[in-house]
């Protein structure tokens, strides 16, 4: 093979590309992965949930996982992938182009955060969205739970939460709830705080409460709101690949789509570190088979990272 061919191009250098492309390895393929700078936990200071890395500063998964993978002479790329062409050719920003047997698409998703002052600067930090990445940190605090972009999500976790903590305060800002939905709460006992919310308050560094337009000041030393989850899919879509009624990548039990295979939070919303390392060999194994009728492989792994 010359500089430019590789047996699998991995995209993206997160959890889930890592992994697949440290299994890919060992099995003695030729793997290229290419990192574009994103990290979806970025704002985080701390992961949890996955065996002898709890506690650990995402940051040092992203120094140790690429020293790991080049020990096994995979290449990392950093750069931004343009598009992929059937075939398949992988194109670069820096205008290289990289022919590759198959292609695994881990980009994973973003948050898209409610538009409240104060949310996006405290997120990762007292502004969170996973009760089983972050409760723990946050036990029996005063926490409040904002529905905004996700109303059902936000509900949802307001019905987890009291695993965490007794002083709970729901945050319906522009949501109508149904008599229903309050019954669930209050049997929880979730109060609730009607009104829209004007603003997080933040003194010293740390939040102190949660303002609603009328004024009122609700202490609260944590928040947790239900973000949308946006996948970064454009490649899989410049592809073909078939989307679900929700607007997801479509795929089967394997990763794979109706013109590749996936990994991560690029496939499915519910994506944490601990999931995103979820068994890469299942992943990796799908390369093996040189004659998958697209050939292209999308990572789908996830972990338990904050955010």
């Amino acid at each position: 093979m010359d500089a430019n061919t590789f047996d699998v191009v991995v995209v993206g250098a997160g959890a889930a590309g890592l992994n697949a492309a440290l299994v890919l390895a060992r099995a003695r393929r030729r793997v290229a992965v290419i990192d574009g700078g994103a990290r979806r936990n970025g704002a985080a200071s701390h992961m949890h949930g996955v065996l002898s890395r709890d506690g650990m500063p995402p940051s040092q998964l992203w120094e140790s996982g690429p020293a790991e993978i080049l020990g096994y002479g995979v290449e990392l790329i950093t750069d931004r992938v343009t598009r992929i062409d059937h075939g398949f050719v992988v194109h670069l920003a820096d205008g290289r182009a990289l022919r590759t047997r198959r292609v695994l698409v881990a980009t994973g998703l973003r948050d898209e955060l409610p538009d409240i002052p104060g949310v996006r600067e405290r997120w990762g930090s007292d502004v969170l969205h996973c009760p089983y990445c972050h409760g723990y940190e946050v036990r029996d605090q005063p926490i409040g739970v904002i529905a905004a972009l996700a109303p059902k999500l936000a509900l949802h976790l307001a019905l987890m939460l009291p695993q965490w903590s007794s002083d709970l305060v729901f945050f319906p800002h522009t949501t109508a709830l149904t008599p229903g939905e309050r019954e669930q709460l209050t049997a929880r006992g979730v109060h609730v705080a009607d009104g829209r919310v004007a603003r997080l308050v933040v003194h010293g560094d740390a939040l102190r409460g949660v303002e609603l337009e009328n004024g009122q000041v609700v202490a609260r030393s944590a928040v947790f709101v239900g973000p949308l989850f946006v996948p970064r899919d454009e490649l899989l879509i410049g592809l073909g690949c078939e989307i679900d009624d929700d607007g997801w990548v479509r795929t089967d039990p394997t990763g794979r789509t109706s013109a590749a295979h996936t990994a991560g939070g690029a496939c499915r919303p519910h994506a944490l570190c601990a999931v995103r390392c979820e068994n890469p060999y299942r992943r990796g194994s799908a390369t093996r088979g040189l004659s998958a009728a697209a050939g292209t492989i999308t990572s789908r792994c996830s972990a338990t990272t904050a955010p």
